[in-house]
């Protein structure tokens, strides 16, 4: 009499990877998932797609967490700089401030970005109505 044995093991077997390719085809990582290559390279390409006037929560949704932040009330306004690694300067495992880029909030919607716009927002001390 032959055992159903390698049957029964084929049988698992086949679906694990049907279970594998399916979970492969299926899992989008979130940014937040994503090593620091992958990651840096999504931030570039919704950086492309974003648009002023964006909510807070929207761009903490598409870009996941911030690498750095900084808030601040100006003018009765609150203020907020998140800010996402976007160029590799060197290979030390540490992401510093100047591999980001910035975007500014003001009262919960994106007002600007880019290091030029940050640099002008600490130029004028914080106010964003010269932005």
């Amino acid at each position: 009499m032959k055992s159903k044995l390698p049957v029964i093991i084929g049988s698992i077997f086949a679906a694990y990877l049907a279970f594998v390719a399916v979970v492969v085809v299926v899992y989008d990582p979130t940014p937040d998932e994503m090593d620091w290559e992958d990651r840096q390279t999504y931030i570039n390409a919704q950086l492309s797609e974003i648009t002023l006037g964006q909510s807070l929560v929207e761009i903490k949704t598409l870009l996941g967490k911030a690498d750095f932040s900084e808030a601040r009330v100006a003018n009765e306004n609150t203020i907020q700089v998140l800010f996402y690694r976007t160029h590799h300067m060197k290979s030390d495992g540490e992401t510093t401030r100047d591999e980001c880029t910035p975007l500014l909030f003001k009262d919960q919607k994106l007002i600007a970005w880019g290091e030029g716009t940050y640099q002008q927002y600490l130029t004028n001390g914080g106010a964003t109505n010269t932005l």
